[in-house]
């Protein structure tokens, strides 16, 4: 019987609620398909940053090397500046492992309303590729004059060939297997190094597959495209910042960020990958039991099928696809009442049932 060792961050707010509600799925699943899931829990979180004076121990990192993949909740609280949540914990992991792919699905499913008039289920499937390693989040500026009439701020935005390819490429190789589309997301008219650097990247990777459509659109016509037409698009490549930013867009015109999962990949397999839903640690619904927990399981999803159980991926995708279309069970984001356990328990149950294929 194969077993996977996964490292479990459950974080900060709602991450404390969805997460296990991950587990009872893919522990379900795991009955199913036979394999075995050893979990290790990381108390690594916001409360452990205001005891400790850090978000993970210094040697985090080598804790984590010897896991097969790694499951996160949710990162941020508030009297924690959220830099200091974010650069503590989630970037360092994502560096540190080259976790240089971060792969954002934005699907309309059956028995979802989106906010968009007259779209129904399948009118809406696009993922967003973004590359996760540098760019806008690139650890290069300073501070001076602080607290001063001169105070200033100075941010360097870094990019590489070799990053910026490898993501355009990856995404091209995605949409082979999907509807052979790719868009870039670039902002050449205002950004005058960066961004011209990335189109031509584009067009001249673009080449090397005839089979795929590619174009690209301006960030902020990209959005307006993506809440009158996201009918439009497949696979859509974006830096750092423009992948974030499309990513939540894409969450919410598909109906909730309760729905989104995500995966931050090393694709070469050289360190444990990281999964984790969209939506963040939503302190004002914390500790409430009402967080959807969808986005997690679904990342749980993706978690199986990178490490190979494709069998069980695709089981837990539709067991959340046959929730959501058939089940009165559904949290109050999504237009019910129920708990975040009831759905956990509810896509559990129906992710061990064996379903005929058609």
């Amino acid at each position: 019987m194969k077993t996977y060792k996964i490292a479990v961050i459950e974080g900060d707010g709602i991450g404390h609620e969805v997460v296990p509600e991950g587990i009872r799925v893919l522990e379900a699943v795991a009955r199913r398909f036979d394999f075995t899931v050893l979990w290790q829990h990381f108390d690594w979180s916001c409360q452990a940053y205001l005891k400790t004076g850090r978000m993970m121990p210094q040697d985090g990192l080598e804790k984590l090397r010897q896991f097969d993949a790694i499951y996160l909740g949710a990162v941020g609280y508030p009297g924690v500046p959220d830099h200091v949540s974010l650069w503590g914990l989630l970037i360092p992991i994502r560096r540190g492992f080259k976790e240089y792919v971060n792969l954002r699905p934005a699907r309309l499913l059956q028995g979802i309303t989106s906010p968009l008039a007259n779209r129904k289920a399948g009118d809406i499937d696009f993922i967003i590729v973004r590359e996760n390693s540098e760019g806008e989040y690139s650890e290069v500026g300073g501070r001076v004059n602080r607290n001063t009439e001169l105070d200033m701020a100075i941010q360097e935005v870094i990019f590489t060939r070799r990053a910026v390819d490898r993501i355009i490429r990856y995404a091209f190789e995605l949409a082979r297997n999907r509807k052979k589309h790719v868009t870039s997301a670039t902002k050449s008219n205002g950004i005058v190094y960066a961004m011209p650097f990335w189109d031509e990247r584009f067009a001249a990777i673009s080449k090397e597959y005839p089979d795929v459509k590619a174009d690209q659109f301006h960030i902020d016509i990209l959005t307006a495209h993506f809440v009158a037409h996201p009918d439009w698009f497949d696979v859509v490549v974006g830096s750092n910042l423009f992948g974030d930013i499309l990513s939540d867009l894409g969450a919410a015109v598909v109906g909730s960020m309760g729905l989104a999962p995500s995966a931050n990949l090393n694709p070469e397999r050289e360190y444990p990958s990281l999964f984790e839903p969209v939506h963040g640690s939503a302190p004002d619904i914390a500790g409430k039991g009402i967080a959807n927990p969808v986005a997690q399981i679904w990342s749980g999803a993706m978690m199986l099928d990178h490490l190979g159980e494709k069998e069980a991926a695709h089981a837990v995708e539709e067991a959340i696809f046959r929730v959501l279309a058939t089940s009165f069970v559904r949290t109050q984001d999504i237009g019910g009442n129920a708990s975040t356990r009831d759905m956990g328990e509810a896509i559990a149950a129906e992710v061990s049932v064996t379903v005929p294929a058609d």
